[in-house]
């Protein structure tokens, strides 16, 4: 079995992986790039193998850098199956057909505005791709083995991340050769998702290393988020909280309602504007077996929090002047109603806005971060005077110190670990300290790269 490297190194996202004999392909994850303009472009470069050629796609869990090329891959000759776990399966419905229409809007807008440098711009995908691709979804239950093709034997297990997150676990039966797949792991003690399950077995590992050159420190999550929100409603101000739809969109309702009931916070209105996380938080609120929160907690995030739906409520929301809450897509401003927030309050130093966890080089977030004075949104610039802040405590990535726990947990001797879906820095220093904690064979792999296994 030989194992190929299509995306996810030497960056967070374009998650892909390969796996495959002389009679069969079988794809691990199949992620948008996003970030910087040379990474997006190789969403439109040719895929790098015949998409009509893989019998299988396996997926770690539902967010776009690990999901969001399938409707491509479908229109481009794909008709095998996809296969994940009910939850995965569930949050796709939500943001595949999100990412399509996020495609279409920016297309049209693209070509009304005139800021794009092609006459007539296309979108990767559409809405009706991303439904189409949807119908070659099978979803599977945790630590049960199936067979997507012959010869590669397969189960999932809790990866901690999001909900329905997994790590992938693929025995090949002719070598009785496993490999798994990490996926992105998730915190041992998160707000409201229960640790990873440690990993018993694995001859070959592919691990993430999304923070492997840095610890989330010891900053209390709710602590830091409580100060934020009494400093800026004591100016005045709003507070934007730039996320992602599936995972820190339901931590930050529960953080902020449970910080308002122990009065720690003011009990100010809270908007969640993003009609994917609205639907992602329902899910969430169906799935409360799978994570810490009750279903009675659910149903306080759900009671206490303004569903912004329609596009006059967004626009409505832009009118406010007085203290509120506003959480809303994209985690890392590449797109979505947060732009519009963002042209509205960034221009005012009353106003604070805060990101909640990893941005990818490259991003509106990672500039704003990085303490830029201006940001470009919809072709324009707008200065940056509110207050920007960063709030790594939230992010639902294990730090390396988390990762090291968690690989240290299970019963792993593996041969060889590959360290993928980090900054090259980041996985090359994560490569060392695996070496230096259990004496590993670790190596960061190269684009394309094709290896045994």
């Amino acid at each position: 079995m030989k194992l190929r490297f299509l995306g996810g190194t030497g960056t967070v996202t374009g998650s892909r992986y390969l796996l495959s004999d002389d009679n069969h392909r079988v794809l691990v994850d199949c992620g948008m790039y996003q970030g910087v303009k040379t990474l997006r472009r190789r969403n439109w470069a040719k895929f790098p193998v015949d998409p009509s050629t893989i019998d299988a796609v396996v997926l770690t869990h539902a967010h776009i850098d690990h999901t969001g090329y399938l409707p491509a891959l479908v229109k481009q000759g794909f008709t095998g199956t996809i296969y994940c776990t009910h939850g995965t399966h569930d949050l796709c419905k939500v943001l595949l057909p999100d990412a399509g229409h996020l495609q279409e809007e920016d297309a049209k807008y693209a070509y009304r505005k005139k800021f794009s440098r092609h006459k007539h711009p296309e979108p990767l995908f559409t809405v009706q791709d991303a439904w189409e691709a949807l119908t070659h979804f099978k979803s599977q239950n945790y630590h049960e083995t199936f067979e997507p093709v012959k010869g590669f034997e397969v189960s999932f297990t809790p990866a901690g991340h999001i909900l329905g997150s997994a790590c992938v676990h693929v025995r090949y039966k002719p070598s009785n050769r496993t490999v798994v797949f990490s996926g992105d792991v998730g915190r041992q003690d998160d707000l409201i998702m229960r640790p990873p399950e440690p990993i018993q077995k694995a001859d070959v590992l592919v691990c993430e290393s999304t923070y492997g050159d840095r610890l989330h420190g010891d900053t209390d999550p709710e602590t830091e988020l409580a100060e934020i929100v009494n400093t800026t409603v004591g100016r005045g101000g709003i507070v934007l909280i730039p996320s992602f739809a599936v995972g820190r969109a339901q931590m930050l309702l529960y953080a902020i309602h449970k910080l308002m009931r122990e009065d720690r916070i003011p009990r100010l209105p809270v908007f969640l504007n993003s009609p994917m996380a609205i639907k992602a938080t329902e899910i969430f609120c169906r799935y409360h077996k799978e994570h810490k929160l009750t279903a009675q907690q659910c149903g306080v995030i759900d009671s206490h929090t303004e569903f912004v739906r329609s596009v006059e409520e967004s626009i409505k929301l832009d009118s406010i002047r007085y203290p509120c809450i506003i959480v809303s897509a994209s985690g890392m401003a590449s797109g979505g109603r947060v732009l519009h927030h963002l042209k509205t309050l960034l221009p005012n130093h009353r106003n604070s806005v805060v990101f909640a966890g990893f941005q990818a080089p490259g991003t509106r977030g990672d500039r704003m971060v990085a303490g830029v004075d201006k940001v470009k949104i919809h072709g324009e610039y707008w200065p940056v005077r509110a207050e920007v802040h960063n709030m790594n405590s939230l992010s639902a990535h294990g730090d390396y110190n988390e990762l090291l726990q968690w690989l240290e947990q299970g019963s792993l001797q593996p041969s060889k670990v590959y360290v993928t879906h980090g900054e090259m820095l980041a996985s090359d220093i994560m490569r060392q300290r695996i070496r230096d904690k259990f004496g590993w064979d670790a190596e960061v792999p190269e684009l394309f790269q094709e290896v045994e296994v």
